[in-house]
């Protein structure tokens, strides 16, 4: 087996790292603190083609594969996770389900506009009262004339409010259970779409997060993702694939975390000698880069299965799962590494503490993940 990128994979990995460095890291600092929404290096990631990574050059993406995908994302997570989660949510919650089940004027209309970078998305399921219990959610869409009219909440939407378009999972058949659920586009600037406040969060600071209410949104029948009951699966199909930006993000961190850990135990003295020299210190520094290489096959097995065609659910949770525990994991090593001073603003593995909780968390709980893979091994599916 082959674990080489290829020359195209390799000269991604290498853009989105020089990205990462030259335009991300001199102010992720400051963004993180003042809670800044980095829309210019948003605005940069659209015209290199890394909002739209996986999309057909026919609907305007880049037309890479999933393994380029993910490795680009990680480079973007070492330096700033908030700006990749960004650029994931965007690509793996709004361009995937939009490029799978959207008819063309969708794909015109939409997904175009979302893959160039012109527009940034939105992803809408969470509900005050349903998050992992999906089919909970109490937003319905009624038919009217020749469009539908919106009613409910949603929350916890990453790009909520710097986004220009949301996509969304609402009922349209509140008696038919999993299969009552559809999916539409709602641009923000339509009538009856109310912004909430952006939530104060403990990391990924430089996101917006918000609550979104929606009061007689009116859209028409050509906004509708699929068909009329499809809202579930295609929920599930955005969510498999929103896993792997996850754990992208997860792999990113560690691979941070670890990089601090490394330069910091070789320029910190103790005793004459940098702590590096230290038994202890390389016991760990060793045991953070087995649990990075270990998560990196296992997420890039994953986007392969997704290249070739297979089956990636299971893998896509096993991944995210490992992804995010090593990330906060390796986090947490590299501040007992730094010390008192890894507990400051002063040096970059705080925050990366701060931003790895919420990868064990969102796109579905580790605990609901790993319902999922038993499920998948017990052959309950």
């Amino acid at each position: 087996m082959d674990f080489t990128l290829s020359e195209e994979q390799e000269m991604v990995r290498q853009t989105a790292r020089d990205f990462a460095e030259n335009e991300l890291r001199p102010g992720v600092a400051e963004r993180d603190a003042n809670e800044t929404f980095p829309a210019e290096a948003v605005k940069k990631l659209g015209e290199l083609g890394f909002m739209g990574m996986v999309v057909s050059e026919k609907w305007g993406g880049a037309g890479f594969d999933t393994v380029s995908y993910v490795v680009a994302l990680e480079e973007i997570a070492r330096v700033d996770a908030s700006t990749e989660i960004i650029c994931s949510v965007n690509n793996s919650l709004v361009c995937y389900p939009l490029q799978v089940f959207g008819s063309d004027y969708i794909k015109d209309n939409f997904l175009r506009k979302f893959a160039t970078g012109e527009w940034l998305g939105a992803f809408c399921l969470t509900e005050p009262e349903s998050g992992s219990d999906a089919g909970a959610m109490k937003s319905f869409a009624v038919r009217d004339r020749d469009g539908w009219v919106i009613n409910g909440s949603k929350n916890w939407i990453t790009s909520g409010k710097n986004c220009d378009c949301y996509v969304l999972v609402c009922k349209t058949d509140p008696d038919a259970g999993y299969r009552g659920t559809s999916t539409f586009v709602i641009p923000r600037d339509t009538p009856g779409v109310h912004v909430g406040k952006p939530e104060d969060k403990l990391g990924i600071r430089a996101t917006d997060t918000v609550s979104l209410t929606l009061q007689d949104v009116r859209v028409p029948d050509e906004n509708l993702v699929g068909e009329h009951g499809d809202g579930f699966k295609i929920m599930l199909t955005a969510l498999d694939s929103g896993r792997l930006g996850v754990a992208a993000q997860g792999l990113g961190i560690a691979q941070g975390a670890l990089e601090e850990a490394i330069k910091y135990s070789k320029e910190r003295v103790q005793f004459g000698r940098p702590i590096s020299k230290f038994q202890a210190i390389r016991n760990k520094l060793a045991d953070m880069a087995t649990r990075v290489a270990a998560a990196r096959q296992l997420l890039h097995y994953a986007a392969w299965r997704k290249d070739a065609g297979h089956s990636f659910a299971d893998e896509a949770a096993m991944a995210k799962v490992y992804c995010s525990e090593v990330a906060t994991w390796c986090a947490l090593e590299a501040i007992q590494i730094h010390g008192g001073y890894g507990y400051t603003k002063d040096y970059p593995v705080e925050r990366m503490l701060r931003d790895a909780k919420i990868t064990e968390i969102y796109e579905g709980t580790n605990e609901i993940q790993r319902i999922v893979i038993a499920r998948g091994l017990l052959g309950e599916k």
